[in-house]
């Protein structure tokens, strides 16, 4: 799209430019892909529509696909799909990636491998923009993150900046018998949740709180204080709308 106003630039250049200079490289969460063709046959596709392919076997092997090259696309997995997703996107071996929800649907062992190649790309000069709801994943791989609120800039910084801006800790302990009344009674308390014998106390005073609890006759066992989590973060900066 051109701009209304204004000049836009990517990677120094203007963004059809860089496109077809093959330097910029997208993963849609969900996109399809043509029936009766191979797995093997749509990366020679991509390779050859780039001015400067990476190796085919190098693809393959980032991807996870060297078994599945003769598959054909229609008898894919979800996760499967996905790998060819991202094959297909770093076939013209780019300057900038774009991922959208990119593990959707992967086991856990092939969500780890492919983070693990994201960041051995990364360290190569290459920079990886990517969109997730799964916060968690955000708070282990990302070095910056842009949080969004209806189409507005909240928040942007490292996470460990982000989860400063909420306020509140959690202590956690296991208790049999935990009585809710009586632990929200305890100073700082805000909230009491209660799983089996596993509490977790949102306080704004944790030393107090810790203070208290450690002072009644509970039998209290593993006890922790954590801060916020970048989840929790987030639903402090949105209001809690995702």
């Amino acid at each position: 799209l051109d701009p209304t106003a204004g000049s836009v630039e990517v990677l120094g250049q203007a963004p059809r430019d860089a496109v077809r200079g093959g330097r910029i490289g997208a993963m849609l969460q969900e996109s399809g892909l043509p029936i009766l063709a191979r797995v093997g046959e749509l990366i020679d596709l991509v390779r050859h529509l780039s001015p400067r392919p990476m190796p085919a076997e190098q693809i393959a092997r980032r991807a996870g696909l060297t078994g599945l090259l003769d598959r054909r696309t229609e008898s894919l997995s979800g996760g499967e799909a996905q790998r060819v997703r991202f094959a297909l996107a770093i076939a013209g071996d780019p300057d900038l990636l774009f991922l959208d929800e990119p593990t959707v649907a992967m086991d856990v062992e092939t969500r780890r491998a492919f983070w693990s190649d994201m960041r051995a790309s990364a360290a190569e000069g290459r920079t990886i923009l990517f969109a997730t709801h799964y916060l968690e994943e955000a708070d282990q791989v990302a070095d910056r993150i842009v949080v969004l609120d209806h189409g507005r800039i909240v928040a942007d910084g490292s996470s460990a900046e982000i989860k400063r801006g909420a306020t509140g800790r959690t202590v956690r302990f296991r208790l049999a018998g935990a009585d809710a009344n009586r632990l929200a009674a305890i100073p700082g308390v805000r909230s009491v949740d209660v799983h089996g014998d596993r509490v977790a106390l949102e306080t704004d005073d944790p030393d107090a709180t810790a203070r208290a609890l450690l002072a009644t006759e509970l039998e209290v066992h593993d006890l922790e204080i954590a801060g916020p989590d970048l989840e929790t973060a987030f639903l402090a900066l949105t209001g809690g709308d995702r």
